[in-house]
């Protein structure tokens, strides 16, 4: 587990590549109501076959910001692959592209998740797109959340969250433990879940214990104070 002191504030922004700019200020601000908060205007930037390009932010809560460039003349590579029936196209986004051979539950596996306060607020999303022209495909609840699913006009798999329940304090301890013996069996030959399991049972009996009773010892501290 880490010592060092947490100094980061969050998400300043997160930027991806887009080659149908319109599509995305019609998703981000128009269907999502995520107002443009910045932009810029890049010319003759960079070595020159460096294309002029526009870099641009969406709010998306809390100071955070999503934003996206578009290279003017700069065409997306959408070619699929080859299959000995003809040609496949490739699936993803269109920068990212990946075989038909690739496991969607991969490919969606990159995707931005943003999170909502209340159930109201994740229906509100959900009535806003399936209004429009990216209804949600997929809704459902898992682990601690309730989620919805779609993808923008780039073809990136975008989620609206909401937390179904607070996060315990036994649960953070249980994704240290689970990363620590991920961690530990990855350099294994063959790294499976059921290594990770035991891996990680072993940590309980060394850990468990001694987490307890801080959490004793500063619940104690808390009701002197």
């Amino acid at each position: 587990m880490s010592e060092l002191r947490h100094l980061a504030c969050g998400v300043d922004h997160v930027a991806f590549p887009t080659f149908d700019p319109a599509g995305t200020v019609r998703f981000y601000r128009d269907v999502l109501g995520f107002p443009v908060v910045h932009s810029i205007c890049a010319a003759g930037w960079g070595p020159e076959n460096h294309p002029d390009f526009i870099h641009f932010f969406f709010d998306i809560g809390n100071g955070d910001r999503i934003a996206f460039f578009y290279y003017f003349g700069l065409e997306p590579d959408v070619a699929g692959g080859s299959a000995p029936e003809g040609p496949v196209a490739a699936k993803g986004d269109v920068y990212a592209r990946f075989g038909p051979e690739v496991p969607d539950y991969f490919v969606r596996s990159r995707h931005l998740a943003l999170h909502v306060d209340s159930e109201e607020d994740l229906l509100e999303y959900r009535r806003r797109l399936d209004a429009s022209e990216w209804p949600v495909e997929l809704q459902l609840q898992h682990e601690t959340i309730e989620s919805i699913y779609t993808h923008d006009p780039n073809g990136y798999m975008f989620e609206m969250t909401r937390a179904l329940r607070p996060v315990l304090p036994q649960e953070d301890l249980d994704a240290q433990l689970t990363i620590e013996a991920l961690l530990d069996v990855v350099t294994e030959p063959h790294p499976s879940m059921a290594a990770l399991v035991a891996r990680k049972a072993e940590l309980i009996v060394t850990k468990a214990e001694a987490w307890s009773a801080e959490q004793s010892a500063a619940q104690q501290t808390g009701r002197v104070s």
